[in-house]
């Protein structure tokens, strides 16, 4: 089974990627946070950073691209084959308000005779290859067929499905049953995103799909960096990681304090991967001092334990 690491915004940037395949690899495939082109057709600087070329990283990584318009789309695909690229990624997945509002991620579900035209015109002159990430729809399961139907019509090198719909977002629970709907009926490859958190969730899950060649993982990966890693993850290896990217994102940032508020992102995931860090884990949220920040994430790792797996509470 090969394994990718979800796009996560404000969280797996290009950085992050980076030091996380250092200090864990085992992740087969990166997927980057999306990009929205517009009608300027030029990448801001950040999103210049955010797409180094290809062959500058020691690991496979797929751009993504949020859009509802063809031009726009091809223009980014463009951008991305001169970097080196293979594969980008269309982003039907996203359910934020201010993307769907504007038609764009699971927005553009809303309409499978729109997206059926959105697909054949970039299908049609894309210079690389195209995978989708969607869900099941907007408002019910049930929507899925039709979906299902147009991306039948179309080489997708990859869909991945996250099965809920728009209004779940994240906290409901996945509708497997149409998961298994569309791998009986999808006629592209499928990958399975959505609630991976452990070890004993993929085992699970392969047990049920043994057919489904790859599964991509985003909180799970966050909370537990060395999931996937020979060895799992081990304090060490997570207490030099987290000081590399303190270290490269004070650089990058231009001072400690917006480094320490990027990570603390990241520690909303980890600390359900130590026994006990109710109190600490409060104190750091509380924290605006980096002094005071790395006083506590030294505590975290030096008098904490591993918990067994991740407590995914979220």
């Amino acid at each position: 089974m090969r394994y990718y690491f979800a796009p996560m915004e404000g969280l797996t940037d290009s950085v992050y990627r980076r030091l996380h395949h250092k200090y864990f690899p085992g992740v087969d495939r990166y997927y980057m946070p999306f990009f929205s082109p517009t009608v300027h057709r030029q990448l801001t600087a950040r999103e210049s950073r955010e797409l180094p070329e290809a062959g500058s990283a020691a690991f496979a990584a797929v751009p993504q691209v949020l859009t509802k318009v063809p031009e726009d789309f091809l223009w980014a695909a463009e951008v991305i084959r001169d970097r080196g690229y293979e594969e980008v990624n269309l982003n039907l997945g996203c359910p934020s308000g201010t993307v769907t509002a504007k038609g764009k991620g699971a927005g553009m579900l809303s309409n499978p005779e729109s997206l059926d035209r959105f697909l054949d015109a970039v299908f049609a002159k894309c210079p690389i290859a195209i995978s989708v990430k969607t869900r099941l729809g907007i408002q019910s399961p049930e929507e899925f067929p039709a979906l299902l139907e147009v991306f039948n019509r179309y080489p997708i090198r990859e869909l991945t499905l996250h099965p809920r719909v728009r209004k779940e977002f994240y906290s409901s629970d996945v509708h497997m049953d149409w998961f298994r709907y569309a791998l009986e009926n999808s006629k592209n490859p499928l990958c399975y995103n959505g609630n991976l958190c452990t070890l004993s969730d993929i085992q699970a899950f392969r047990e049920q799909f043994p057919q489904v060649g790859a599964v991509m993982i985003g909180r799970g990966l966050i909370g537990d960096p060395g999931m996937l890693t020979p060895g799992g993850t081990t304090v060490p290896a997570l207490e030099a990681f987290f000081d590399a990217l303190l270290e490269t994102y004070t650089e990058q940032f231009g001072g400690p304090r917006n480094a320490m508020f990027r990570l603390k992102e990241n520690w909303f995931y980890l600390l359900r991967r130590f026994e006990g860090s109710e109190k600490l884990g409060k104190q750091l949220r509380k924290t605006t001092d980096i002094r005071v920040y790395k006083s506590i994430t030294a505590q975290i790792f030096h008098t904490l334990p591993l918990a067994k797996e991740l407590q995914a509470d979220w």
